[in-house]
């Protein structure tokens, strides 16, 4: 269901003329870069294609569940993309040589590429980069090997096991995909990687290096070593009485993420490349920034101050005031302090007018590729008008004090819109996304 469509715009035309706020300045240093996102690619453990996926976040159908892989460890709830077969969709002689993340990103990378109009048979290989966030790579390789290692000796390892564990090889093999000749990069940057993999595409795009690069992230980290070390941390949410509600960005009563496991490629073009092929644009990434908290290892600032230094940086760059920002996709985790920190930060830098959601009440935290798949689904916003709801939350969190959708998408008209992404280390991101 969609609550009636609003228009705020009108609102705050007034206080869109008035001072700026958040450090952010209405001053032109530089023509704002509007990189044109003209395809996009999903996997994830609502659906495993955009189609699907998208109909779920704004349906709010939350998909986490108990995971028979995860017997025996403490927590046992994940988001597994189950509907995603790499043998089936790759073939077997193709998916044997790589990590279920590869095989993820290949998939989506291939979905994005098609619906951008996009033939990599066409195309100058030589103009085209990939740019992919992941945090662990090919975890469930490595974890898999290692088993081996302990139970049959060193002779039973796979000759494989490095390249298909190597993060690099994630944007490596998608470029060997798609004969992408162009640079090749994976960030690593904690649960902000996808986000930072499209601030740094939209940069090659910028200074000319490319027309186009494919971007965004790949995660498949549903595995013992890597769920046991979260569930010691007490990251993760323990509520298997309702898994439904074991994700539950800013409500009240939330106790932990969700580990989940996703692809979300974007096909980013300059936007004279895009022009000239007369390709439809679902948005433009606008604005990028980015900060390290530089204080502890994996508590936010509780203020969100390093938070705030990268919204200011995204704003700036896209030469947008606060007030001029509809939406924020929110990080979102579901976590006490995560959660705490990010509405402060929202509140005292854009202010309560947007419409806030925080996707991870459907897909679950895919870690390295969350912001990537809340960037697609910010552009997903744009394009149809729909903000989706926060699946799970019941009640919003009081010292939350931010608009935040639940129960039922509200058509909007939504012109600029924030995706926030942050990370372990202190590592902050965000993207400004304007309407096409």
């Amino acid at each position: 269901m969609i609550d009636a469509p609003h228009n705020r715009a009108a609102e705050r035309a007034a206080a869109t003329a008035g001072p700026s706020r958040g450090g952010s300045s209405r001053r032109r240093r530089t023509e704002p870069f509007h990189a044109a996102i003209t395809g996009v690619g999903l996997i994830t453990a609502a659906g495993p294609d955009t189609a699907r996926t998208w109909a779920a976040v704004v349906e709010g159908r939350p998909t986490t569940a108990v995971i028979p892989e995860l017997a025996g460890m403490p927590v046992q709830l994940a988001c597994q993309a189950s509907e995603f077969d790499g043998d089936a969709v790759l073939g077997r002689r193709t998916a044997w040589r790589l990590d279920r993340c590869t095989q993820m990103a290949l998939v989506a990378g291939r979905e994005a590429v098609a619906d951008a109009g996009l033939d990599p048979g066409e195309w100058d290989g030589t103009r085209v980069g990939t740019v992919l966030g992941s945090a662990l790579g090919g975890i469930g390789t490595w974890q898999r090997e290692y088993d081996r290692l302990r139970e049959l000796g060193p002779e039973r390892i796979s000759p494989m096991t490095i390249p298909m564990s190597l993060p690099n090889l994630i944007a490596g093999q998608l470029a060997t995909d798609l004969q992408a000749c162009g640079p090749s990069l994976v960030t690593s940057t904690a649960c902000a990687s996808g986000t930072t993999a499209v601030g740094v595409a939209r940069d090659l795009l910028r200074h000319d290096s490319c027309d186009i690069v494919i971007t965004g992230g790949a995660e498949s980290s549903l595995v013992h070593s890597v769920v046991a070390a979260f569930a010691r941390a007490g990251a993760l949410s323990r509520n298997t009485a309702d898994p439904g509600r074991a994700s539950r960005p800013f409500d009240v009563d939330r106790d932990g993420f969700v580990i989940a496991e996703a692809a979300a490629i974007l096909v980013l073009e300059h936007p004279d490349h895009a022009r000239a092929r007369g390709a439809r644009v679902y948005a433009y990434v606008s604005g990028y920034g980015a900060s390290a908290d530089a204080g502890h290892e994996t508590r936010p600032d509780p203020e969100g101050v390093g938070a705030q230094r990268a919204v200011e940086a995204a704003l700036r760059d896209a030469e947008l005031c606060p007030t001029e920002i509809d939406h924020v996709n929110a990080h979102g985790t579901s976590t006490p302090l995560n959660d705490l920190a990010e509405g402060r930060m929202v509140r005292r830098v854009i202010g309560g007018h947007p419409l806030v959601t925080a996707a991870k009440g459907v897909t679950g935290h895919s870690l390295g590729a969350a912001g990537a798949v809340e960037a697609a689904l910010t552009a997903l916003t744009l394009k149809h008008q729909v903000v989706p709801p926060t699946a799970g939350l019941r009640e919003t969190d009081p010292a939350v004090d931010l608009d935040v959708v639940r129960d039922t998408a509200r058509e909007e008209t939504v012109e600029a819109a924030l995706s926030n992404s942050f990370g372990f280390g202190g590592q902050n991101a965000a993207l400004i996304l304007t309407r096409a």
